[in-house]
Formats: C-alpha cells, sequence, structure tokens
C-alpha cells in the first residue's frame, strides 16, 4: 500500500474561458494563472496543465483531457477547474470557450474517461449550478458557484477560491494542508463577504455534491461533504504555513480591496463618463497585476 500512495499522484486541468470584455479576460487569465502557480508549488506528483486565452477551446480541452485518461491510474485524483463564463437555457448548461462552447454533459463524458477515482470539478462560472446534475457521479466531488443555472450574473468566487490556496488561514485545522472543503468554505465565505460590502444583494450562492447524486447542498452533512474534506487540494510549505506574515497578509488585503474596486467600477459603469471609467479601470488592473507580483515573489 505504500508503494502504491508513493506512486499516486494529482493532475489538475485548469481553463480561463472567454471573457468577452479585456476586463474579465484579465481576471479569468489571472486567477488561472494563479492557480497553475499555486497547484505546481504543491510537489513533485502534481502533474498541471492550464488552458487560457487562445488556447481554451473546446479542441484543446478535449485533448488535454483525453491525455490526462491515458496517463491517470486508479489511485490518482483528478481536479477541474472551469473559470470564465456560463449559460443555462433551462435544459442545458454550457461553458463558454474560444469557439464552440462545451456542455455539462460533454464536460462530464471526458471526466468520465479518466480512472482517478476521486474527482474534483470546480465549475465558478455563472450559471454553473446548471452543469451539477451532469457532473455528479459517485466519487466526483461538484462544486458550483451558484445554486442554479438561473444565478447568470458574472461570479467573483473564482477570486476567492483561488486566494484560498495563497491564505495559510484557509488551513482551520491546522493540518498544513488545505482540503477542498476548506477551500469551499474560505470562497463561500468571502464571496457572502463581498456583497455585503457593496451593499448588493447576492447574486451567487455556491453548493456542492460529493455523494454522486441528488440535489447540491450549501453545507457538510448528512453524508455530504466526506469525500471534499478528505481531498487534499495543497500541501502548504512549512516555511509558509504560518498565518503571522504581516506583509503577505497586507497584500492579500490590498488585493481584494482592488479587486472590489474594479467590481464596483463595473457596477458604476452606465452612469459614468466613458474615458472616466477606462481610466479608473485601467489604473486599478495595473495596481491588481502589482500586488499579484509581489504575492508570486
Amino acid at each position: 500500500m505504500a508503494a502504491s500512495q508513493a506512486r499516486a499522484a494529482t493532475y489538475y486541468v485548469i481553463v480561463a474561458g472567454l471573457g468577452g470584455e479585456p476586463d474579465y479576460e484579465q481576471r479569468f487569465t489571472a486567477a488561472a494563472q494563479e492557480l497553475d502557480k499555486t497547484f505546481r508549488t504543491g510537489g513533485n506528483a502534481a502533474q498541471v496543465d492550464t488552458l487560457s486565452g487562445s488556447r481554451a477551446t473546446a479542441l484543446q480541452l478535449k485533448q488535454t483531457l483525453a491525455t490526462v485518461a491515458n496517463q491517470a491510474n486508479p489511485e490518482d485524483d483528478f481536479v477541474l477547474v472551469l473559470i470564465g463564463h456560463g449559460s443555462f437555457d433551462g435544459t442545458q448548461y454550457k461553458f463558454n470557450l474560444v469557439g464552440p462552447d462545451m456542455t455539462g454533459a460533454d464536460l462530464a463524458a471526458m471526466c468520465d474517461r479518466i480512472a482517478a477515482r476521486r474527482q474534483l470539478v470546480v465549475d465558478t462560472t455563472s450559471a454553473s449550478g446548471g452543469a451539477v446534475q451532469a457532473l455528479e457521479r459517485p466519487g466526483r466531488a461538484v462544486i458550483a458557484a451558484t445554486k442554479s443555472g438561473t444565478e447568470k450574473n458574472a461570479t467573483v468566487f473564482a477570486r476567492y477560491w483561488a486566494e484560498a490556496l495563497q491564505d495559510p488561514s484557509a488551513d482551520t485545522d491546522k493540518s498544513g494542508s488545505i482540503s477542498a472543503m476548506e477551500a469551499f468554505t474560505y470562497a463561500t465565505k468571502k464571496t457572502a463577504a463581498f456583497y455585503d460590502s457593496q451593499k448588493r444583494l447576492a447574486t451567487e450562492h455556491a453548493v456542492f455534491d460529493d455523494v454522486g447524486k441528488g440535489e447540491p447542498v450549501r453545507e457538510a452533512g448528512n453524508g455530504q461533504g466526506l469525500l471534499m474534506t478528505s481531498f487534499t487540494l495543497l500541501q502548504l510549505d512549512p516555511a509558509q504555513a504560518s498565518t503571522n506574515d504581516p506583509a503577505k497578509r497586507a497584500l492579500l488585503t490590498k488585493k481584494e480591496s482592488l479587486e472590489q474596486q474594479i467590481d464596483e467600477l463595473k457596477y458604476q459603469k452606465a452612469a459614468m463618463d466613458p474615458a472616466d471609467y477606462k481610466k479608473q479601470l485601467t489604473d486599478a488592473l495595473l495596481q491588481l497585476a502589482k500586488v499579484q507580483g509581489e504575492l508570486d515573489q
């Protein structure tokens, strides 16, 4: 058993879908890059593929998942993270990509071909709740940024999902690692706090299912949450595990403030002078990129 565990790997596939607007493109890509870097630092057993920009196509995603299917063993773990926009027509969910979109059923079929017995799909897009039924399967945990396909506004859940894996305080049980459940709890609380701080009605309510059937839930209980609690997303570097790093905490706080500023600008866009909006947005995006660069160092 020890030899089998030593060979086990985790395969991560991260996709930043079509943004539609330059600021969304930048933010989706930035979130994907953050996750890419974070997962690559998780150890030699991490296999990471990230698709963004012109590479975020249905064909490229199919090829990437086919490669994972050819390589992954049953004892390995598999994680798929979708960032961007989604849509739901009342029957079918679609993930917006460059070129043809991909349905929830398409994604499920490709994941089904991957032998890894433990799987996690994190769909952070708008309308992602509409994909849960198609994706759920025993042994696969599914997280959606919205409780249904009818919550169609752009989400902020992806931002806080990425932040959870950068913030050691997400490790609430002090195990030296961050589980899928800990990351979900962190991102959910941060998302709710964002809407409270903006004094806006929340337009997204994250849910999960990790028993493979039935309606998704917002909290663990009645069997829900066991797989996500045992699913380790990231092993923390002992040198970075302490939450008493004031410099990093300050950067994370500044980053969150800038992201909220950008969202507030988008909310006020219709009432602003276009030139003023563009200037303020550009300045905020540049500052955000600088802060992220400092975090990455």
